[in-house]
C-alpha cells in the first residue's frame, strides 16, 4: 500500500464526489490532505470526518489562488476543481459557458500548478501533479464541445507540465474517467436513449465509481509511481480503446 508518510498535498474541487473520494484514500495512505473548493463551507463536512486541511479558494481568480498557495509547502496536489458546462453542439455552444468551462477546468488547474510548482521547486524535493481530465479529451462525445475541449487542454498542460518539470524531479499525469453517475451526470447520462449506446459500446459494460478513479490517481501521485510522467491514463472500461 502507498504511503505518503506525511507529505502535503492539495486536493481542489475536495468538496465533489471524486474529489472527496481522493482526500479520504489519501489521508487513508498517510498523507497530510489540504482540501480546497471555493468556499469554506463546503469543506466542513470533510474536514470534520476526515482530519484534512480546509483551504477555500477561487479558481477562477489568479489573485485567490496566488494568495492561497504563496509559500504553502506541498508535495502533491491533485487537480480535480471541474465545471461540466452544459450540453450543446458546437452550433449551439453559449460561448459564455465555454469560457467558464475553460476558465475553471482548464486555465484554474493551471494557475494551481504555477504556483503550487514554485513551492515544490523552493523545496526541492521533488513532488507530483495528477490533473483529473476525462475521457471527452481522448474521443469525440456529443454534446461535450465545451467540457471536452477544456479537459483536451488539460491533457496537453498535463504534458507540457512533466516536460519542463522534470528536471526538479516533479512528475505531473493525468486520468481521464468515463462517467460516473452522480446526481450532476444522471440528468443526461441517465437516460436510456443516451446511457444505454454508451455502455453497450463499452468493454467493461457499467459506471465508474468515485473509489475507482481516486485509487488511479493515488497511485499516480505516490512513489510506486515513480517513473511515470506525461501519461493520461484512461479509466474508462475500455471505451476509448474500440
Amino acid at each position: 500500500m502507498t504511503d505518503f508518510n506525511g507529505r502535503p498535498v492539495l486536493v481542489t474541487g475536495a468538496s465533489g464526489g471524486i474529489g472527496g473520494a481522493i482526500v479520504r484514500q489519501l489521508v487513508a495512505a498517510g498523507a497530510d490532505v489540504i482540501a480546497s473548493s471555493r468556499t469554506a463551507e463546503d469543506l466542513d463536512a470533510l474536514a470534520a470526518g476526515t482530519g484534512a486541511r480546509p483551504l477555500p479558494f477561487d479558481l477562477t481568480s489568479e489573485d485567490s489562488v496566488r494568495g492561497a498557495l504563496e509559500g504553502l509547502d506541498v508535495w502533491g496536489v491533485v487537480n480535480c476543481g471541474g465545471f461540466g458546462g452544459e450540453i450543446a453542439s458546437p452550433m449551439e455552444t453559449d460561448i459564455d459557458v465555454f469560457d467558464k468551462v475553460i476558465s475553471i477546468n482548464a486555465r484554474g488547474a493551471l494557475l494551481v500548478t504555477k504556483y503550487a510548482s514554485a513551492s515544490m521547486i523552493r523545496i526541492g524535493r521533488g513532488g507530483s501533479i495528477v490533473n483529473v481530465s476525462s475521457q471527452a479529451s481522448l474521443v469525440a462525445l456529443c454534446g461535450h464541445i465545451s467540457y471536452g475541449s477544456s479537459k483536451a487542454a488539460l491533457d496537453n498542460i498535463t504534458r507540457v507540465s512533466a516536460l519542463e518539470l522534470g528536471r526538479h524531479n516533479i512528475r505531473v499525469n493525468s486520468v481521464n474517467p468515463t462517467v460516473v453517475m452522480t446526481e450532476m451526470s444522471a440528468f443526461y447520462w441517465g437516460r436510456e436513449d443516451i446511457g444505454g449506446p454508451f455502455l453497450a459500446q463499452m468493454p467493461l459494460g457499467r459506471w465508474a465509481t468515485e473509489d475507482e478513479i481516486a485509487a488511479p490517481v493515488v497511485f499516480l501521485l505516490g512513489d510506486g509511481a515513480s517513473m511515470i510522467t506525461g501519461v493520461s491514463l484512461p479509466i474508462d472500461g475500455g471505451f476509448t480503446s474500440c
